[in-house]
């Protein structure tokens, strides 16, 4: 029985690449000159460091031209509120992986009203559908990638 798993994943190493050319550009730009600005990377987070509210913007900017160059989407990131104290600001940004239950009840949700003969089934952090024809599976791709879904969705093991 054909099926296909749907999941929401950022690729690390390219993520690493746009916050090495993000640093590179900031520390090359005339704005930021002479300013202690620095994008850092942790487990699940990026940190931006900066002197400024102004400056943690440009930066934020600058990441986000990185990471759409590299094929990520933006909307996998949840930048939190900035944290501005006497001559520093530091904005710290969430990396979102997996999809949470909330979304996969709604993604599930989309499929049983296409009225397809698919199964869909949350597994973790991941939905699988599964059905008797392989244009169906398609056809639940294709609404998925036209629904107004908050996560970037990535569809992979497609198996006949």
């Amino acid at each position: 029985m054909p099926s296909f798993d749907i999941v929401s994943e950022v690729d690390k190493h390219e993520l690493k690449n746009a916050v090495d050319q993000a640093n590179r550009e900031i520390s090359t730009r005339f704005d930021f000159r002479g300013a202690d600005a620095v994008i850092k990377e942790s487990d699940g987070e990026l940190i931006l460091e900066a002197e400024n509210e102004f400056q943690l913007q440009q930066m934020s900017n600058i990441l986000d031209t990185k990471l759409a160059k590299r094929n990520i989407d933006v909307n996998c990131l949840e930048a939190k509120e900035p944290e501005v104290s006497g001559k520093s600001a530091r904005q710290t940004i969430q990396i979102r992986q997996g999809i949470d239950k909330d979304i996969a009840k709604e993604i599930t949700k989309l499929i049983k009203e296409s009225k397809l003969k698919v199964q869909s089934a949350i597994q973790g952090d991941q939905v699988r559908v599964s059905g008797g024809k392989r244009d169906d599976l398609q056809q639940v791709i294709a609404i998925l990638r036209e629904s107004k879904v908050s996560l970037p969705l990535q569809y992979i093991n497609f198996r006949d």
